[in-house]
């Protein structure tokens, strides 16, 4: 089992996602990579305590190679997108990749090499070692689940029609 921190924007769209994955054995959405323990919903919308929306991601490599698990990421967000996605805007939707071991951080740098050469912009992704990461109030947790025509920027069928282009 591997962890992965995403941040994509809202992440009610980004756990919908990646919860639809063979591989994918658990996430939480929560905030991280802030200045302030325990922070609120309300608290982090203000864009004050520099944290990001964040979908921590638990998943079996061997299954769901951690490059493979990027390609997903990347299909859901604009990578060129600074501090916003879809509709969302502010620092808390911006777009980072936080990791939990060291040797990932070789992983994700060649697949970010790659992607840049794919875009006219530069890539807007942050990539740090994984900071401190605080769970979301329990009403956030499988948000899209409980509330399946809620808000969502994120096209979630593509997690279905890639899963049926592999078959």
């Amino acid at each position: 089992m591997r962890t992965i921190r995403l941040a994509g924007g809202c992440f009610w769209g980004v756990e919908a996602y990646f919860q639809q994955l063979k591989g994918v054995l658990d996430t939480t959405v929560g905030y991280g990579q802030g200045s302030v323990a325990n922070p609120s919903y309300e608290l982090v919308c203000t864009g004050l305590t520099g944290h990001a929306e964040i979908c921590e991601v638990v998943y079996d490599e061997q299954v769901l190679p951690l490059t493979t698990l990027l390609e997903h990421f990347f299909r859901i967000i604009d990578p060129t997108a600074r501090n916003r996605q879809g509709p969302d805007v502010g620092t808390q939707y911006r777009t980072g990749i936080y990791y939990l071991d060291e040797q990932e951080h070789w992983v994700i740098n060649d697949f970010l090499a790659t992607q840049a050469k794919l875009h006219e912009e530069p890539l807007a992704v942050e990539v740090e070692p994984a900071g401190d990461f605080y769970p979301a109030e329990a009403y956030h947790q499988d948000y899209l689940q409980k509330n399946p025509h809620g808000y969502c920027h994120v096209n979630l069928g593509l997690a279905k029609a890639e899963e049926k282009k592999n078959q």
